[in-house]
């Protein structure tokens, strides 16, 4: 299992409203059901995925592009993207970036991050 993002907010977020949002929104699809499914994204001519539901919502990232993603069905949703260890990631000024405190650290501008696809991160 590897390192996982939340995706969270003060309002609970519902599986139909899931669905709606993502319904509305070019880039993501929604699979499953309330008690078990999975939010997806396309890149070239497969589609991967972003994050599982199962009473919330919650990724393990293996690369920039996943990240990206998660920030923005974030954004989508009104939430935040939380790490295990507190952290926070989001999309300023279009630039992908964890903040975790004072510091930060950016991933790079999301239109070419999201061009790149999801290469995987190396070990």
């Amino acid at each position: 299992m590897g390192y996982e993002l939340r995706v969270e907010r003060e309002s609970p977020l519902a599986y139909a409203e899931l669905a709606s949002v993502l319904s509305a929104q070019a880039g993501f699809e929604l699979r499953g059901s309330q008690e078990a499914g999975e939010v997806l994204a396309r890149h070239g001519d497969a589609v991967h995925r972003v994050a599982t539901w199962s009473g919330r919502l919650a990724g393990q990232p293996g690369s920039d592009w996943h990240v990206a993603q998660l920030a923005m069905l974030s954004d989508i949703i009104g939430a935040r993207l939380v790490g295990e260890d507190g952290e926070a990631y989001g999309i300023r000024n279009g630039i992908v970036e964890q903040i975790n405190g004072m510091s930060s650290y950016e991933f790079g501008k999301l239109e070419e991050i999201i061009a790149a696809g999801p290469a995987e991160w190396s070990a």
